[in-house]
C-alpha cells in the first residue's frame, strides 16, 4: 500500500500578508485550501494513509485535517525544525515514512491534477521516482533537472546548459529507494550547515554518485498543476485547478485500473 508525505511546515513569507497568521498549505485557492485539494486528490487514487508534516501555525493545520471532506486517514507531524531548517528538516522527522516500502512526497505548495499521481503511482518503477514536466523557457526560481534516457543525473535550481524539465515537487520511493535517501540524509546531516539545504540536494547527490538506474523522470507533460510562491501565482493556481479531472476511476500502483468506471470524489460544494 502506498503512504503519502506532505510536506506542510513552511510559512511562506513570500506571500505575506496572506501567510502572516497562518501557514502556506492553508491558503485558499479555487474555494478550498492548497492542503485540501491535496488530499482530495490523494484520496481519488486510492492513497488514504497521509502524513501531513506541520510547522508553522501547527495547530490551525491539525484543526484543517478534522474538518476535512477527503476520504484520507490523515494525521499531523511536527516539525520542531521548521523555523531553522529548510525542507530537510520536514524530511528529517518523517524519515521513518520515507524508508518504508512505497511512499509518495509531495511539496505543501504543489496542486496538482489526480491524473499526475495516477500516472506516477502506474508508471513509476524505479527506486525514486521524480516528477517532471517541461516547457521552452525556466527560471531562477525553477527546480531544474537534467537527465540521460530513463536516468534522472541532476537536480538543482542553479544548473545550467541543456535543461530537460523542471520537477513538480512529487517523489515516489519504491523498494530499497526511500531506504537510500534517508540513509544519504542522515549523513549529509552531520554537518549542520546542511539544515539549510532542500531535500532534492539529497537527489542530486546520489543521482551524481550512481551510475544505476536509481533515479529516473517520470514525465507529466500536458497535465495541469501549479507551484504558489507569490501572490501572482494564485490566479494562475486557480485557473489550473478549474482544469483538473476528476472522473477517472484511479487506484494505487499496486492495483489495476478499470476505466469502464468513473468515480467523483467528495468535493461538495464550493
Amino acid at each position: 500500500m502506498t503512504n503519502a508525505v506532505l510536506l506542510s511546515a513552511g510559512q511562506g513569507r513570500r506571500l505575506s500578508p496572506l501567510t502572516d497568521s497562518k501557514p502556506k498549505c492553508l491558503i485558499t485557492i479555487g474555494g478550498r485550501t492548497i492542503l485540501e485539494w491535496q488530499l482530495l486528490a490523494l484520496a481519488a487514487c486510492g492513497i488514504r494513509d497521509v502524513t501531513v508534516v506541520t510547522g508553522f501555525e501547527d495547530k490551525s493545520v491539525e484543526t484543517a485535517l478534522k474538518v476535512s471532506t477527503a476520504d484520507v486517514d490523515a494525521v499531523a507531524l511536527f516539525n520542531p525544525f521548521y523555523g531553522v531548517a529548510d525542507n530537510i528538516g520536514s524530511c528529517w522527522v518523517a524519515r521513518d515514512l520515507l524508508s518504508t516500502t512505497d511512499c509518495v512526497l509531495i511539496n505543501g505548495d504543489t496542486l496538482f491534477d489526480p491524473r499526475i499521481l495516477h500516472h506516477v503511482l502506474t508508471t513509476a518503477t524505479a527506486p525514486i521516482n521524480v516528477t517532471i514536466d517541461s516547457k521552452s523557457v525556466y527560471d531562477a526560481d525553477d527546480m531544474k533537472v537534467k537527465t540521460d534516457g530513463q536516468r534522472l543525473t541532476h537536480i538543482g535550481k542553479t544548473l545550467t546548459g541543456q535543461i530537460d524539465g523542471e520537477s513538480i515537487g512529487m517523489l515516489r520511493f519504491r523498494n530499497e529507494g526511500g531506504a537510500a535517501f534517508v540513509g544519504h540524509m542522515e549523513a549529509l546531516l552531520r554537518d549542520q550547515a546542511s539544515l539549510k539545504k532542500w531535500y532534492l540536494t539529497i537527489i542530486d547527490q546520489l543521482a551524481s554518485e550512481t551510475d544505476g538506474p536509481l533515479i529516473s523522470p517520470v514525465s507529466i507533460a500536458g497535465l495541469p498543476w501549479a507551484e504558489v510562491d507569490f501572490p501572482h501565482d494564485i490566479p494562475f493556481a486557480a485557473e489550473r485547478i478549474a482544469a483538473f479531472d476528476w472522473t477517472e476511476q484511479q487506484e494505487t500502483g499496486q492495483e489495476s485500473v478499470d476505466d469502464s468506471t468513473t468515480v467523483t470524489p467528495r468535493l461538495g460544494a464550493l
